[in-house]
């Protein structure tokens, strides 16, 4: 299991360092990777449509939490946090393969952006004394508040009804398991 969680964790950074924050001197698609546990992106790219921005950060960001996800199908010890880590997995590849092909078809001569100027929230499971299923809650609660933030934007200034139409899907079902996450946090290890 632990090359395995190496693996994902080489991946994810492989991932990162490609679409990650650029300085302003720097070319649009260069960039390096955060060293912490969060992760922004740089809204350097003024030129690019927001849509194309709001796909390559939001890309990146699902690809985040698959990757926890994953991580939890295993280590997680209730049922419950299997069960959402299932419905991630789910849920969130199959939106990472929609906006790819909207990438594709959209802006397929576009260079990849830097994203947005936004938190992303963790980007993985930080290792600690807590059981794994509070870390996985204290990782996953912020990493989805950065998508609804993102999404908020996304309904303010996207063009296209498709978009839109993903914004407002990110936005209740992460806000539900925001809610669901709280309530075990709660049951499971009252203090914060």
């Amino acid at each position: 299991m632990n090359r395995l969680h190496i693996a994902v964790a080489a991946v994810l950074c492989v991932v990162l360092s490609l679409t990650a924050c650029a300085t302003p001197a720097a070319p649009p698609t260069s960039g390096s990777a955060s060293h912490d546990s969060h992760s922004a992106h740089s809204l350097s790219d003024s030129k690019a449509p927001f849509d194309a921005q709001f796909i390559d950060a939001m890309i990146v960001h699902h690809e985040g939490a698959v990757a926890m996800a994953g991580e939890a199908r295993t280590q997680a010890a209730k049922p419950e946090l299997k069960a959402l880590a299932d419905a991630v997995l789910t849920s969130q590849s199959t939106e990472i393969e929609q906006m790819k092909a909207w990438r594709k078809s959209w802006y397929s001569d576009l260079p990849p952006t830097t994203g947005m100027q936004m938190d992303m929230g963790p980007m993985n499971v930080a290792p600690g004394d807590a059981p794994y299923d509070v870390r996985f809650i204290d990782a996953m609660i912020p990493h989805h508040e950065g998508a609804i933030a993102m999404a908020e934007e996304a309904l303010k200034k996207s063009e296209r009804s498709e978009i839109k139409a993903l914004a407002q899907a990110i936005i209740k079902s992460q806000s539900e398991e925001i809610e669901r996450m709280k309530q075990w946090r709660a049951a499971w290890s009252p203090t914060p």
